[in-house]
């Protein structure tokens, strides 16, 4: 069991923190901070047994704690992470690990030379349809990968007020790329590999901070195969995966991470109908289990720290979904196709 300390407490690190207090044998959180140390900050560390500390500092100078957990805006998870791991903290970092490769491969560099383990939430890896998928596709059973696709939709950005970290163009570029896309970047690289290049198209429609809120990119896999990705953040929540092969696709259906939705939905309620339709023959469909993707991700974390089975997403995976990141980024700004 390690002691970790959750860094921001907003909807989101709240949820964290939920998925596994007082159930989880490998990891519990004994701290906490967050730029506003307010009563609703101060009840919910109560509620769950942690110490509210002042900073971030005063967390990595405790020698009793671990880990820290980091759920803080996406441009200082690096500095974060280097400051974490010279102390000797392992690092669980919410996506995006980094907006830009050299920042990633910073941080990576900092906590190897440190020794320490880090995570990644890229926790829809974790889910058994994925699991599923990713066997399908190893055994040769979709034939030859010709195409990835998902669609990730939320109304979030409709709601953010203009002093949000999130309603910045610099800490969210391209919209819902990082709240949500990068999620689909993750999930293209586990199953299809590397990406080799990018177009992206990003833009304003209706919301009112500035941010955009409808993104659509092309990707072209180093193995050949093809991948789309489309991100709205002012529309209903859903998810769509898709995996297209020879033999046949696959077909995930889901939900986002609503804010303001209860804490279960976020945590087990991501994936919902399935479909595989082979090239002949009828569909196969099911309802994918119920299954904790957040409790799962902290306690894998967890047990690589201390020397277990290492994270399911590699360094080298990490640092290159921050190029990905930045390619994007880039060509959404360009007009133009990037190399990763």
């Amino acid at each position: 069991m390690i002691n970790a300390a959750i860094v921001g407490l907003g909807w989101w690190g709240k949820t964290l923190v939920e998925s596994v207090s007082g159930v989880s044998d490998d990891i519990r959180f004994v701290a906490g901070t967050t730029r506003s140390l307010s009563d609703d900050a101060k009840a919910f560390a109560k509620e769950h047994n942690m110490e509210l500390r002042a900073s971030f500092e005063d967390i990595i100078a405790d020698p009793n704690i671990d880990a820290v957990v980091l759920v803080t805006p996406n441009s200082i998870h690096s500095a974060q992470t280097i400051a974490a791991a010279e102390h000797g903290k392992h690092v669980f970092c919410e996506k995006p690990f980094a907006l830009t490769q050299a920042d990633a491969a910073a941080a990576v560099a900092a906590a190897e030379k440190a020794g320490v383990t880090i995570g990644v939430g890229y926790n829809r890896r974790f889910h058994p349809e994925i699991t599923k998928l990713r066997e399908m596709i190893n055994s040769g059973e979709l034939g030859t990968i010709l195409h990835c696709e998902a669609t990730m939709t939320f109304p979030n950005g409709l709601f953010l007020k203009p002093d949000a970290w999130r309603a910045s163009k610099d800490e969210t570029p391209c919209g819902g790329l990082t709240p949500m896309g990068v999620h689909a970047i993750d999930g293209f690289i586990d199953l299809c590999g590397e990406i080799d290049q990018v177009y992206a198209q990003s833009f304003r429609r209706v919301v009112e901070v500035d941010a955009d809120d409808t993104t659509s990119i092309l990707f072209r896999m180093k193995d050949g195969m093809s991948g789309y990705l489309s991100t709205m953040t002012a529309t209903g929540g859903g998810f769509n995966f898709q995996i297209y092969g020879s033999k046949g696709f696959v077909k995930l259906e889901g939900m986002t991470h609503v804010a303001g939705a209860p804490s279960e939905e976020r945590r087990f309620k991501l994936f919902s109908n399935c479909t595989f339709k082979p090239i002949k023959g009828p569909a196969e469909t099911w309802n994918a289990a119920s299954f904790d993707v957040a409790r799962a991700a902290l306690d894998a974390f967890a047990r690589a720290a201390e020397g277990g089975e290492p994270y399911i997403i590699s360094n080298n995976e990490t640092v290159h979904c921050a190029a990905v990141t930045e390619a994007i980024v880039k060509s959404a700004d360009s007009g133009q196709t990037e190399k990763v």
